[in-house]
C-alpha cells in the first residue's frame, strides 16, 4: 500500500498537494483537504490514486480536489470535486455517483427536549410506519411512469408542493429551489421510470436516515439566528436521494459514456471515469437525465418532509404550523452544476462535479434565500447515528479553494463487508439506546453496517473544513432518535 503522506506535499495544516508529476498524463495537481489525524486514515486506503486519475479528465480546471471525508468510490473518490471547462471539457457520471442528488434536508421546530423526551420512540415508530424504507422498498404514492412521473422529473420539489405536499417556503429554502431547469424527462429510460414510479416518498437503505436531534451547541449566534436555530431546539434531518430511478440513470449512461469515450478518443487510466464532451449529444443527454433524476430526489425529500410533518401532528395532536416545523435548508451532494468562477482573471462557465461533496456558497449569492443571503449558504454535514451532525455556513474563501464546495458527511473508514465481519451478532440498537438514542432500522444487518465505528469522527472532518475555510461552524446537533433505511 502506498504511503500517501510520504508522497504528498504539505501546503499547510489542512491541505496536501499531489503534484501532477506523480503520474504521467495528469493535467493538474491534486489537492486533499485533511489534517494530520485524517491523513493517518487516508494513508490506509487508495482513494488518493483516484484523485490522480480524475486529474486526467479533458478540460479539467484548477485542481482535482478531495474533501476531508474522502474515501474510495466509483471512478471519483467519495468527497471528490472537479471542475471542467463548459466549452472544452467533459462530464463524467462517475463524478456524480449512482445515487444522483443524494442530499440532506434540515427542519427545525418550536419543540424542546423536554417536549419530546418521553415521545422519541413513539415519534420514530410513527415516522417508520409512514415513510417506507429498505432495499427496493416502494411507497404508497404510485405514479404513472409517463405523465405523472414526467411532471416530477421536470418540476422536482415544485411538483410536490403544487400537489399539496409542502409550502412555497420549503422551495425557497432548497438548493436550486428544488429544480434543475435543464431536466428532460424524455432522456430517462423506461427501466429507470419503472423503478421510480412507486418509490416517491421512500427513504431507501444504506446510510439514508431520518433523525430527530437536539441543538446542543451554537458556534455562531448571528448565523444561527438567520437560519432560525436556537440552542435546545429540536430539529429533524432527512438524508436520502433519487432511489432506483437515479441508480438506473447512472447505469444507463455509464454504458453510453463508455462508448463515447472510445468515439471521442478520450484516454483515461480508469474505465469508471467514462465521460463525454459536455457539448456532445451524449454529454447533453446525460446532463438532462441527471437533472431529471436530481429533480426526482428533491421531490422525494419534499414528500418525506410532508410525511414527517404528518407524523409529528399525529403524535402531538397539533398542526405542523403550531409545532413550528419549518425548513432550514436542503442541499445536494451527488450532482453536477454549471457555475461561473474566475479563472486566471477571467470569468468562466464550468461544470462542477460534486461526488459526496456539498455546495458552500458564501454571503451575497442570489441563489440563496433572502433570509440567508447576508450569512451565506446553510451547509448540512451529517455524522454517524451515535455522535453528532453539524450545521455550517458557506464562505467566500471556498470559491477559490474548492469551487464553493465542502465535505458531505463523516466518510466511511470501514466497508460494509468489513463491519459485518468484525461486529457480527452485535445489537447496535440496544447499545445506542443505552446512550439515550432510540434507533429503528429496516434490518439488524443494516444497523451493523452503519455502526458508528464504520465512520470517521465527523467532528474531526468538520473542524478541518472549518479551519481550511471551506465552511464555518454554526451549530452542533445531537441525535435523540434515528430511523435507518
Amino acid at each position: 500500500m502506498v504511503k500517501w503522506s510520504q508522497i504528498l506535499e504539505r501546503i499547510d495544516e489542512n491541505r496536501w498537494r499531489l503534484p501532477k508529476s506523480y503520474k504521467e498524463g495528469m493535467r493538474v495537481d491534486g489537492i486533499i483537504f485533511a489534517d494530520s489525524q485524517l491523513m493517518e486514515i487516508i494513508d490506509q486506503e487508495n482513494a488518493v490514486e483516484q484523485v490522480a486519475n480524475v486529474a486526467f479528465l479533458p478540460g479539467i480546471v484548477g485542481q482535482s480536489l478531495a474533501m476531508p471525508d474522502i474515501h474510495w468510490g466509483y471512478g471519483f473518490p467519495v468527497g471528490g470535486v472537479a471542475a471542467t471547462d463548459y466549452h472544452k471539457g467533459i462530464i463524467s457520471p462517475g463524478g456524480i455517483g449512482f445515487d444522483i442528488n443524494c442530499g440532506v434536508r434540515l427542519l427545525c421546530t418550536d419543540l424542546t427536549r423536554e417536549d419530546v423526551k418521553n415521545r422519541i420512540d413513539t415519534l420514530i415508530r410513527v415516522i417508520y410506519s409512514n415513510v417506507p424504507c429498505g432495499v427496493g422498498k416502494g411507497g404508497n404514492i404510485h405514479l404513472s411512469p409517463t405523465k405523472e412521473l414526467s411532471g416530477v422529473l421536470a418540476k422536482g420539489a415544485k411538483w410536490a408542493v403544487s400537489n399539496g405536499y409542502g409550502t412555497k417556503e420549503d422551495l425557497e429554502h432548497t438548493e436550486s429551489k428544488g429544480r434543475l431547469m435543464e431536466a428532460d424527462p424524455d432522456k430517462v429510460s423506461k427501466k429507470a421510470r419503472k423503478r421510480g414510479a412507486g418509490q416517491l416518498g421512500t427513504l431507501g437503505s444504506g446510510n439514508h436516515f431520518i433523525e430527530i436531534q437536539e441543538v446542543r451547541e451554537i458556534f455562531d449566534e448571528e448565523a444561527a439566528s438567520a437560519f432560525g436555530i436556537e440552542k435546545g431546539m429540536i430539529t429533524i434531518m432527512i438524508h436520502t436521494g433519487s432511489r432506483g430511478l437515479g441508480h438506473q440513470v447512472a447505469t444507463d449512461y455509464l454504458e453510453i459514456m463508455g462508448n463515447a469515450r472510445r468515439k471521442y478518443e478520450i484516454i483515461l487510466p480508469d474505465r469508471q471515469l467514462a465521460c463525454a464532451p459536455i457539448k456532445s449529444d451524449e454529454g447533453r443527454d446525460y446532463f438532462a437525465a441527471m437533472a431529471a433524476a436530481a429533480n426526482y430526489a428533491w421531490a422525494n425529500r419534499q414528500m418525506i418532509t410532508h410525511l414527517v410533518r404528518e407524523s409529528f401532528e399525529k403524535v402531538f395532536n397539533k398542526s405542523a404550523h403550531n409545532l413550528g416545523i419549518r425548513q432550514v435548508y436542503d442541499v445536494a451532494h451527488n450532482i453536477a452544476k454549471f457555475e461561473e468562477y474566475e479563472i486566471e482573471g477571467r470569468k468562466k462557465m464550468l461544470c462542477i462535479h460534486r461526488k459526496g461533496a456539498t455546495r458552500s456558497f458564501g454571503p451575497g449569492s442570489s441563489e440563496l434565500p433572502k433570509d440567508h443571503r447576508k450569512i451565506g449558504q446553510a451547509v448540512l454535514i451529517p455524522g454517524d447515528m451515535g455522535r453528532y451532525s453539524y450545521l455550517l455556513k458557506g464562505t467566500d474563501s471556498s470559491a477559490k479553494l474548492s469551487f464553493s464546495s465542502t465535505c458531505h458527511g463523516a466518510g466511511r473508514i470501514m466497508s460494509r463487508r468489513a463491519v459485518l465481519k468484525k461486529y457480527k451478532g452485535r445489537d447496535v440498537a440496544a447499545e445506542l439506546e443505552e446512550r439515550g438514542i432510540f434507533v429503528k432500522g429496516a434490518s439488524r444487518r443494516g444497523l451493523i453496517e452503519e455502526s458508528p465505528e464504520a465512520y470517521k469522527d465527523v467532528a474531526n472532518v468538520v473542524n478541518t473544513a472549518h479551519s481550511a475555510g471551506l465552511a464555518k461552524k454554526v451549530a452542533k446537533l445531537k441525535p435523540l432518535g434515528v430511523m435507518k433505511g
